[in-house]
């Protein structure tokens, strides 16, 4: 185990211009104070009469809403959701969560490549748990096992919660890697690849950390070699407050410490109704020239990213039943990210967390809802593709074609053609295809084992990896 970790003098320079304020998220905590009337006046009518008494009938049981993923809602999040259904089944708990429980605890057998408690080195980059919880829960979340702090099987056997990242080890592990690395000429002598350059900083949200503990990760990470760091965080649509003027600052001075390092935001807006301003009737906001207005706090916050060439900013989002299900409202949503100055990066397919089947939209009609929200749409604003993790990485669903394909048996109704985009170790077998023939009810990979006509990809040949700490190919 690494020892304690001490700060270069360098490191201690900027960590000494960091500022901490106190954040008033105004955050309601679980389903008991709705339960219990103890939650302000206003907020008494976001869950009916007939929902708290369905919800509190499941309390202790096995279809317990919030032993499956906690109930947590920040006061701006709440100002949103009075005005748009999407945003409210986004963070309210239903019954119909846990009608079915069907799913996997470890999603992708990510811990099939943790070689460092709270990391996972599955592709190029490293991705860590830095946190376990965020401003506000999303009911879909895709590490409800984290949020929820749930045991979970190792592949060696033991079973415990997932634990977070700790500098000291996993510094020593980034250096201890890249050595090897340069040691054997530019690959890693047994998983093949190249060097750890790349740091995703998540969890829960790392931007429910104070300014300190963000600024003390993205030191560590810059001196222990590390080029670009992301911040994955939904802190700009639960609570856009967080990125104030001390923030900025800090991020101002870890520029001029490390200018070298690149910064990426890569936040998480499901709904343009997560941004946009409406009005009382719920109507979106225009000016003069029919340009939407955003919420002023979620405008300044994205703003203040921008503003700094330096750093960039990349939505991406799953299609969800119910939230963002909707080809209008996607369309919209890309348009107003690219016109603002950021990216969209992915649109997902669900996962298959336990009680998938509440939220995943089916697989085929998730790639039709995105390519006709893509009708319309500039070159520019249209960068975003339809991805779906497979235990073997990163999949596009590249393709749903309607008619059948002469001579091939079982593409009487057309196809849909995969396509692997991320793949572990040195990622092999990137570009690969799997085609299978179409079922417009499958929401998993597993809904399409019985109609597989071609895969080079080895989708549905999968083996799990038996060295975590090297995943080799």
């Amino acid at each position: 185990m690494a020892k304690d970790y001490t700060p270069t003098a360098k490191e201690q320079a900027f960590l000494d211009r960091v500022e901490d304020p106190k954040y008033m998220r105004e955050i309601i905590n679980g389903l008991a104070p709705f339960l219990g009337d103890k939650v302000p006046e206003d907020m008494r009518d976001f869950y009916s009469q007939q929902e708290l008494v369905q919800l509190g009938g499941l309390k202790g049981s096995e279809r317990d809403v919030e032993k499956r993923m906690p109930v947590k809602v920040t006061r701006h999040f709440f100002e949103l959701a009075k005005k748009s259904k999407p945003i409210q089944r986004l963070v309210k708990a239903s019954p119909d969560e846990t009608v079915d429980l069907a799913g996997s605890e470890d999603p992708g057998n990510q811990m099939d490549y943790s070689p460092v408690e709270g990391l996972l080195h599955k592709y190029e980059m490293g991705l860590m748990y830095v946190v376990s919880t965020c401003s506000a829960h999303c009911r879909f979340c895709y590490r409800e096992e984290l949020i929820a702090r749930k045991e979970i099987a190792r592949q060696d056997g033991t079973v415990a919660k997932k634990g977070l990242a700790k500098i000291p080890e996993i510094t020593q592990y980034i250096r201890d890697f890249n050595a090897k690395v340069a040691a054997n000429g530019g690959r890693h002598p047994e998983s093949g690849r190249e060097k750890l350059r790349e740091i995703l900083l998540s969890g829960g949200d790392p931007m429910v950390l104070n300014n300190a503990k963000i600024a003390g990760w993205l030191a560590a990470l810059a001196e222990s070699g590390i080029e670009s760091i992301r911040i994955g965080t939904k802190e700009m649509a639960f609570y856009p407050q967080r990125f104030d003027e001390t923030f900025f600052a800090m991020l101002d001075a870890f520029h001029e410490t490390y200018p070298e390092v690149g910064l990426h935001m890569m936040v998480h807006f499901e709904h343009p109704d997560e941004f946009l301003l409406k009005d009382d009737n719920g109507d979106y906001i225009q000016d003069e020239n029919g340009i939407h207005k955003w919420v002023p706090e979620t405008e300044a916050a994205m703003r203040g990213c921008l503003d700094r060439g330096w750093i960039t900013v990349e939505n991406q989002t799953p299609i969800i039943r119910d939230i963002n299900d909707d080809v209008e409202a996607l369309r919209l949503m890309q348009r107003e990210i690219k016109r603002v100055g950021a990216e969209n990066h992915y649109f997902f397919c669900g996962r298959d967390i336990v009680a998938y089947k509440a939220f995943n939209v089916p697989i085929e009609k998730a790639w039709q809802i995105m390519n006709d929200s893509q009708k319309g749409l500039s070159g520019v604003e249209k960068h975003a593709r339809l991805s779906i993790t497979h235990y073997k990485g990163k999949t596009e669903v590249a393709a749903v074609t309607d008619k059948p394909i002469p001579g091939l048996p079982g593409a009487e109704n057309g196809v849909v053609i995969f396509k692997l985009l991320r793949n572990p170790a040195d990622a092999q077998e990137v570009g690969r295809v799997c085609i299978v023939g179409r079922n417009p009810d499958a929401l998993w990979f597993d809904d399409y084992a019985d109609r597989v006509l071609f895969d080079e990809a080895g989708l549905f040949d999968y083996s799990r990896v038996t060295n975590p700490s090297l995943a080799a190919t």
